[in-house]
């Protein structure tokens, strides 16, 4: 019986020396992307001591240039995109650094005088996504 018992355990024991063991590290969970919410954006003239002027839906076709102004928070030390559209034709995709949380940043697109009706800039994280819409026309 004791024999029995002996082999028993080094049959155990032997199972357990021939078993695979995992020795790699557990993979770290990827860094989070930042959560990026636009806090506030609009079309406008001008920027004037960082605060967008003349906001607007609607502008003059002799407007010559528009800004795509955006408020962020949670975005610091990543970067947001203004994709500037007229109709569905992009026209323009400015990154913009974002050091800090809230964050006012802004782009600026020239608008040719036959360049009317409707246009958008889509606010988009790092990552592409869009996080913001502005409707906008020109000359209408």
């Amino acid at each position: 019986m004791k024999r029995m018992a002996m082999i028993a355990a080094s049959a155990l024991l032997l199972g357990r020396g021939l078993a695979a063991q995992d020795t790699t590290q557990a993979a770290a969970p990827a860094a989070a992307a930042p959560q990026v919410t636009v806090v506030e954006a609009v079309v406008a003239r001008s920027v004037v001591d960082r605060q967008p002027q003349d906001t607007g839906a609607t502008f003059p076709v002799d407007v010559g240039q528009l800004n795509c102004w955006t408020k962020v928070e949670g975005a610091g030390g990543s970067s947001i995109h203004h994709v500037w559209f007229h109709g569905d034709t992009q026209v323009g995709d400015v990154e913009l650094q974002v050091a800090g949380s809230p964050w006012r940043t802004w782009s600026r697109k020239t608008v040719p005088t036959d360049w009317t009706g409707a246009w958008h800039v889509e606010v988009r994280d790092a990552a592409g996504g869009v996080l913001k819409r502005i409707d906008f026309t020109v000359g209408q």
